[in-house]
Formats: C-alpha cells, sequence, structure tokens
C-alpha cells in the first residue's frame, strides 16, 4: 500500500533571478529514484491530488529541460465530471471503431479511465518552423511525463505513464481540441494503489554502451 499522501503545502519554489545551486546531492533522491515503480492505472482509487497539490505538480512538471525556453507542452486534468465524459466519449469512439468488441471489453475501456482519480494529460505542443529542432521540443514533453510522475510518487500518490489508442485516435485528439503541431505526449494517471506493485526485470544499461 502507498504511503499517505504529503500535506498539501507547496514546497519553496524559486523566484526569477535566484541564484540555484548546480547540484543538490540527496542520497534520499537517489534511494527514491532507483525504487521508483509505476502502478497499474486501472487498479488506482482515490484518493487522489486535491487542486493544491496538482498545482503543485504542474509547476514541477513545467521544470524541465526546455531549449529555447519555448514550453512546447500544456497540460490537461480530468477529473469528476470532465473525467466521466472524457471516458464516455472513449468508449463510444472504441465501440464504433472495435466492432467486434465483447460489452465486457469496451466496459473495461471505460473503467480504465473511470477508476483512477485524476488523468493528466500532457500534450506535446510542438511550435512548427521554428530554430528549435522538433525532436528536442517533443523530448522536453516527454521530460515533463516522467517529472510529474515522479512528483506525484514523491507527495505520495501512485501513478502510471500511457499513451494507449487514445494517444493517437483522429476522433479524441479532436475532442480534446489538439492543435497543429501538437500530439498526446501522455496520460498521467494519479491516485492511491490497493497494494504495493512487484519490482521486474530490469535491463543492463551497459549492454551496447560505448566503450570509447
Amino acid at each position: 500500500m502507498a504511503d499517505a499522501a504529503v500535506p498539501p503545502s507547496a514546497p519553496d519554489f524559486p523566484q526569477p533571478g535566484d541564484r540555484l545551486p548546480a547540484a543538490n546531492p540527496s542520497p534520499e533522491t537517489l534511494s527514491f529514484l532507483a525504487r521508483r515503480r509505476s502502478a497499474a492505472a486501472a487498479a488506482l482509487t482515490a484518493p487522489g491530488p486535491d487542486a493544491e497539490q496538482l498545482n503543485t505538480l504542474l509547476r514541477i512538471a513545467a521544470r524541465v529541460p526546455d531549449h529555447g525556453k519555448l514550453a512546447p507542452w500544456r497540460f490537461m486534468i480530468f477529473e469528476d465530471e470532465a473525467k466521466e465524459r472524457f471516458a464516455a466519449i472513449c468508449e463510444k469512439i472504441y465501440a464504433a471503431r472495435t466492432p467486434g468488441a465483447e460489452a465486457g471489453q469496451v466496459q473495461m475501456e471505460r473503467d480504465r479511465l473511470l477508476n483512477p482519480p485524476v488523468i493528466i494529460a500532457v500534450v506535446s505542443s510542438v511550435l512548427e518552423n521554428h530554430k528549435i529542432p522538433e525532436w528536442e521540443q517533443i523530448l522536453s514533453a516527454g521530460a515533463a511525463c516522467m517529472t510529474l510522475l515522479n512528483a506525484a510518487n514523491a507527495m505520495g500518490f501512485a501513478g502510471q505513464w500511457r499513451t494507449d489508442w487514445m494517444a493517437y485516435d483522429p476522433q479524441v485528439k479532436d475532442m480534446m481540441g489538439l492543435r497543429s503541431g501538437e500530439r498526446v505526449a501522455g496520460f498521467i494517471y494519479l491516485g492511491t494503489a490497493p497494494e504495493d506493485p512487484v519490482e521486474r526485470k530490469r535491463p543492463d544499461p551497459q549492454i551496447g554502451a560505448w566503450k570509447g
């Protein structure tokens, strides 16, 4: 079972112009990252982050490397009625696109969106024909996804970063109001895990490493 979430008091964010340490030695952070583990989105339950906690998470997620200071991403929060509407629309689109799907499978697609208390869509918002390469802008959105997930874990919530079919479906993207140059970098599902996830086998990062 995940630990209880920390109080919603905001951390000490710096102000523009503040001098910040170039390095922050923290054995606790290294231990946290070494034991980071996603939890299955479909199993997440309440509680999830509240409004103040979500604001803190988004402010932290926005502190990622961003060549050119373009902020090439934006966040969309789905909770309560908005999440229910999103799930209902996705259910209808899935049923129409998968005519052979059984009723239980269609319902499962909807429940997967309804069960987690909060879903945050991280939208990669590329500035097209810009001097900053598109790939670098997309990578910044991916960094926002990972930072958001780590921050939520540090706050005491379980989470999972997924894309699934919804991220690539034209109807879903239209319904979300995505513009030219935008795509879903990931849906970040947040809540409380009913049990602790089991560690999986990890790849050896030294395999294929350049030895020059």
